[in-house]
């Protein structure tokens, strides 16, 4: 698995962006992924994740009704569609994945990570 995220950059508050992460390596099929995030001196945030098999997701408290996760099989990419940013999302954002079929929030379940791309929201 090789995880590749982009589509950062600097958005006004109430603004939206989407992020990408694509996996080089093998199909996301049968994997779980998620979003991550780090804020600067924080420990890493779950965002959101979903089931790539059954196209189950979760969601943070802090993001739901304002995030939205997806993958586009073909593609084999995965999605955080961002609308409504605050400036309080500003962090890092990282793809990860593992193989177990539930969904993780905790970040040292996550066994392969992308480079993460950096999201500032200026208020």
């Amino acid at each position: 698995v090789q995880l590749q995220a982009s589509g950062g950059g600097l958005v006004q508050a109430g603004g939206s962006l989407r992020l990408s992460c694509a996996d080089s390596g093998r199909p996301f099929s049968g994997y779980t992924v998620g979003w991550f995030r780090q804020a600067t001196g924080k420990e890493h945030e779950f965002v959101a994740g979903i089931s790539w098999a059954g196209g189950t997701t979760l969601y943070a408290d802090s993001v739901k009704d304002r995030f939205t996760i997806s993958g586009d099989n073909a593609k084999n990419t995965l999605y955080l569609e961002m609308s409504n940013l605050k400036p309080e999302d500003t962090a890092v954002y990282y793809c990860a994945a593992n193989t177990s079929p539930l969904i993780k929030r905790r970040a040292d379940e996550y066994r392969y990570w992308g480079q993460g791309t950096l999201v500032t929201v200026s208020s």
